[in-house]
């Protein structure tokens, strides 16, 4: 699939609970400076400021910590997606912290604001929690929850702070025309979902929210799980991939903050993606969560890499 292809950096790593995925976007494109710059240099690139800096003051939204420069961060997003978009661009998003998806969401449902817009997550994690049911007040295992637009306070067990319930319905209602909810739950596919607490299993089962576990994945082809996939979503007009890299077994590399066993191998990643990203209704590519802080010799970033120069000739 030939695509206009712009590489967009987006280091935020306000929502995460590990300091270092803001690192990760940069130590990508460095290995790529460093062996060829086969990607960043054949494809223009640009970076989304970040209000990363508010890590260095107190916690004041403990059930969705940083929420308001969440909200900002990912506005910031929308603004440098949207001239992309226009000009027919394809954007490939490198980002920080899986919250940062909430913006990509958001950009494609406004300047497609009609179309039906499908979501593909590979992840270990649903990312469906709200503020009343994260047991972490971390935002990245927020985006798809508040991309649905719930609240999910069925399975309460906080009471969120009036400053996090003001900023909740700001995420909820994120990008300039104020879409809600961004995504129904018929339109979403979940795949290697593996570690996930029961308010979310609850939300997959009581809107049968089409999912792959690794029990289900263990005698398909990745082709399968793709050809499948996007048969299930044959419906919506436009559909967005979110690439998680700890969607990934640990033996890949322990450089992303929420590991969980029983994942992909870089090798079916690479022919998953692959196929999903020859669909003609894709719209963008989102590869988060890569922390080369707490790596071994880069690996994460590494095997990153190593997706996008197969998916990017």
């Amino acid at each position: 699939m030939n695509r206009d292809v712009v590489i967009v950096e987006n280091p935020s790593e306000l929502g995460a609970g590990t300091r270092g995925a803001g690192t990760g976007p940069f130590a990508v494109r460095l290995q790529d400076n460093q062996t060829g710059n086969t990607v960043y240099g054949k494809y223009p690139f640009q970076t989304v400021e970040t209000f990363n800096g508010a890590l260095c003051t107190p916690i004041t939204t403990p059930n969705a910590k940083y929420i308001k420069e969440i909200v900002d961060q990912n506005n910031r997003l929308i603004d440098v997606l949207h001239p992309l978009f226009t000009q027919n661009k394809f954007p490939v998003i490198v980002s920080g912290d899986h919250s940062n998806a909430l913006g990509t969401i958001a950009a494609i449902k406004d300047f497609h604001p009609k179309k039906r817009l499908g979501v593909i997550w590979i992840d270990a994690h649903a990312d469906l929690h709200t503020p009343y049911t994260t047991p972490s007040g971390n935002v990245h295992g927020m985006p798809l929850g508040a991309s649905l637009g719930e609240g999910y306070e069925s399975d309460a067990i906080n009471t969120p702070e009036p400053e996090v319930i003001a900023g909740w319905h700001d995420l909820t209602h994120l990008g300039k025309n104020k879409i809600h909810p961004k995504v129904l739950p018929q339109d979403l596919s979940l795949i290697a979902i593996r570690d996930l607490e029961d308010a979310e299993w609850n939300d997959i089962d009581d809107n049968d929210i089409f999912n792959y576990v690794p029990a289900r994945l263990l005698n398909k082809t990745m082709e399968q799980v793709a050809e499948e996939t996007l048969e299930y979503l044959s419906h919506c007009d436009l559909i967005y991939i979110s690439f998680d890299v700890d969607s990934m077994d640990p033996s890949v590399s322990v450089g992303t903050g929420t590991s969980v066993p029983n994942g992909l191998s870089l090798e079916d990643a690479k022919a998953l993606l692959e196929y999903l990203y020859e669909s003609p209704k894709v719209a963008a590519l989102e590869i988060t969560e890569i922390n080369p802080l707490i790596d071994q010799n880069n690996k994460m970033a590494i095997a990153a890499l190593d997706i996008m120069r197969h998916l990017l000739p």
